[in-house]
């Protein structure tokens, strides 16, 4: 038992190794693509199908099932039909871990704005950004494009790095690769404008729910990494909880906060979502002026959270080995 504990620590490791050293090749079918595919098909099936709103919410909660149930199982069944030969099994459960993690994608895709910036065209930096955030990016200023981006980078910390690795330690791969299910699902279709709120109601409260936690653990680590940018941890934390709540979302303001409270920067306000204008409040303290140096700054604190939360729990998995062999 001790020795499969420890082979599951040594598999998340190295899958987040992995991560680090090539990220997300464009040339690899990665899992969330066929997610993608098939909640995309569901998406069109329920508005073919469905005459009322009520209709389609409902199949909105059927879309949840469908996708959490399929995006456990296949894992499940391939690691369950490997389990017999051990460098097989290993090959494979790293190589489904891996994809559950995106901090180098994550990176690549937040500095390309940087990157647009810094070579002053921002009609490029606008198309980078809207490679990974959900708002309408065409008329965004620099200041705007530079808030977007780190506030995409702060709240992906938590859906793309830090809960993937927790649900990978609570339950394998088959855990975290049905977490990536409801957070592509969110991504996709929950949304609170006249198009998605009835059918992505059901994944957006389901994602809620999956990242509670997380959210709360992110927020924490990166106040803990606050150093690495010239903040304070304490400091940090008292932002973040302050600023808890200046959010729709129950989660995002958690790692939000305290990626501005590290930075002594303000976050949040308005934003537009195809065509619609959604009213935040702000988060963190205006200290400093915004800058794309902090598109760098929050790259930075989401790799200190992953490192504190890999150190941790090495270390618990460390007291637990000692702990069974000692008795």
């Amino acid at each position: 038992m001790e020795i499969l504990f420890a082979m599951n620590v040594v598999d998340l490791i190295l899958a987040v190794i992995l991560d680090l050293l090539i990220g997300d090749p464009y040339w690899f079918p990665h899992p969330v693509i066929y997610i993608g595919k098939l909640i995309s098909a569901l998406d069109n099936r329920a508005r073919k199908l469905c005459k009322t709103n009520k209709q389609i919410k409902v199949f909105g909660g059927a879309i949840v099932v469908i996708i959490a149930f399929s995006s456990f199982l296949v894992p499940f069944i391939i690691l369950k039909i490997s389990s017999d030969v051990f460098l097989i099994y290993h090959i494979l459960n790293i190589i489904l871990l891996w994809t559950t993690i995106a901090t180098r994608g994550l990176h690549k895709e937040g500095k390309k704005v940087y990157d647009s910036l810094a070579k002053n065209d921002i009609e490029d930096a606008r198309v980078k950004l809207s490679y990974i955030v959900g708002r309408d990016t065409k008329s965004l200023n620099e200041y705007e494009i530079i808030r977007a981006d780190v506030e995409t980078i702060a709240e992906n910390t938590a859906d793309g790095v830090i809960a993937p690795i927790l649900y990978a330690i609570l339950g394998g791969a088959p855990l975290a690769m049905m977490y990536k299910g409801v957070n592509t699902m969110d991504s996709m279709l929950g949304y609170m404008n006249e198009k998605y709120k009835y059918i992505g109601f059901f994944p957006a409260k389901t994602d809620d729910v999956f990242n509670f936690v997380p959210a709360r653990i992110t927020g924490f680590l990166i106040c803990l990494a606050a150093p690495l940018v010239g903040g304070n941890i304490l400091a940090s934390i008292k932002v973040m909880i302050r600023d808890r709540k200046n959010h729709k979302s129950p989660n995002c303001a958690y790692p939000e906060g305290a990626a501005a409270g590290a930075m002594r920067v303000q976050l949040g306000g308005t934003n537009i979502y195809f065509g619609e204008k959604m009213y935040k409040p702000t988060i963190g303290n205006k200290i400093k002026e915004l800058g794309k140096e902090h598109i760098v700054d929050t790259i930075k604190l989401m790799y200190g959270s992953m490192f504190y939360l890999i150190i941790l729990y090495v270390l618990y998995a460390i007291l637990v080995i000692v702990m069974c062999f000692w008795r």
